[in-house]
């Protein structure tokens, strides 16, 4: 199974995430402690001189993390038929106890990074790089769960065995199981309907209330984003999945990233991920506005991530609406 093509890029692209990863860290930790933007020091030079390639390597590789959880997602799907029981990536990912820990972590990782990318690039835009000590800092943090990513997520890679018997997505996502999961299985639909249209609408009212210059209401609407991206998670399991599969008892998140039904889900996921991280950016680089060399190109920048947030929350909202609109199935009564 090590042999397979997806799991050796897996692997691979980890290790070298990792690595580059924990050397920019390495460097960033001089950063931090000898940067000084006033000096001509032959040391800053080299620090100023240094950095370009180090921010360049780290947009690259950080976007590769991006992508990194779709490739996971897709590999335990594709590897499902191999695993007796397993009929989508939910059962390939319940084969042993690091499948589950892996996706979460790539998951938080996927908004660390695009999180560190609105910074880094908000840093760019200014000729004295403002930010350059707080994006490293943060680069540290990132570079403790990559690193757990990559040891979680070699041992469920190395320890996938053929003869496993697992459990495919209708037992896992029930409520005859014990965990979370039944526990959001078991959400009735309506109050969910509810909680998820009104989390929709209040993320779209504050991002709308922020593009009219209110400072106060970009704190809100990264608050707004990163509430509603929890919601869309668990209505996806709760109620969303169930119009897209016609069915009254099939929650799995995963199945909808297949063929037969036309591999929506990739869109809904890419849609609910972008937003909430270009929205909690939003916030992010809020405390910032006041910099001198950011004063005046900073407000565009965040006006910039706040419509593309509300142009993927808005495509994410049309897919659901119009399948529960238009499908034939109907979920009490709705």
């Amino acid at each position: 199974m090590i042999f397979h093509p997806a799991i050796i890029a897996l692997l691979l692209s980890s290790f070298l995430i990792t690595f580059l990863i924990l050397y920019s860290s390495y460097f960033g930790l001089r950063i931090v402690r000898k940067w000084d933007i006033k000096s001509g020091s032959e040391l800053q030079l080299n620090l100023e001189r240094r950095t370009y390639l180090i921010s360049t390597i780290l947009a690259y590789v950080l976007g590769f993390q991006l992508f990194s959880l779709f490739l996971y997602i897709y590999t335990a799907d594709n590897l499902h038929s191999l695993f007796v029981g397993a009929m989508c990536a939910a059962g390939t990912l319940n084969v042993n106890a690091y499948g589950y820990p892996t996706l979460i972590l790539k998951v938080v990782n996927f908004l660390l990074a695009g999180l560190w990318l609105i910074l880094n690039y908000t840093d760019n835009r200014a000729y004295d790089y403002p930010l350059i000590k707080k994006k490293y800092v943060f680069l540290l943090v990132i570079a403790l769960f990559v690193t757990a990513e990559m040891i979680i997520q070699t041992n469920y890679l190395l320890r996938l065995k053929a003869d496993v018997i697992t459990s495919c997505c209708g037992s896992l996502f029930s409520t005859d199981t014990r965990g979370i999961t039944s526990e959001i299985v078991a959400l009735p639909s309506i109050p969910m309907k509810i909680a998820f249209y009104l989390g929709m609408a209040f993320t779209f009212v504050s991002g709308i209330c922020f593009l009219k210059n209110s400072k106060l209401t970009g704190y809100v609407f990264s608050l707004a984003s990163a509430v509603t991206f929890i919601i869309s998670i668990i209505s996806l399991i709760s109620f969303i999945s169930l119009y897209f599969y016609d069915l009254p008892t099939h929650h799995c998140p995963f199945c909808i990233l297949q063929r037969e039904y036309g591999y929506i889900g990739y869109l809904l996921y890419i849609t609910i991920l972008g937003g909430s991280v270009l929205g909690m950016g939003v916030g992010v680089v809020m405390p910032f506005r006041d910099i001198k060399s950011l004063s005046e190109i900073l407000p565009s920048i965040q006006r910039r991530f706040a419509i593309i947030s509300l142009v993927l929350y808005f495509l994410f909202t049309a897919v659901v609406t119009y399948r529960i609109v238009f499908s034939d199935f109907k979920l009490e009564g709705y």
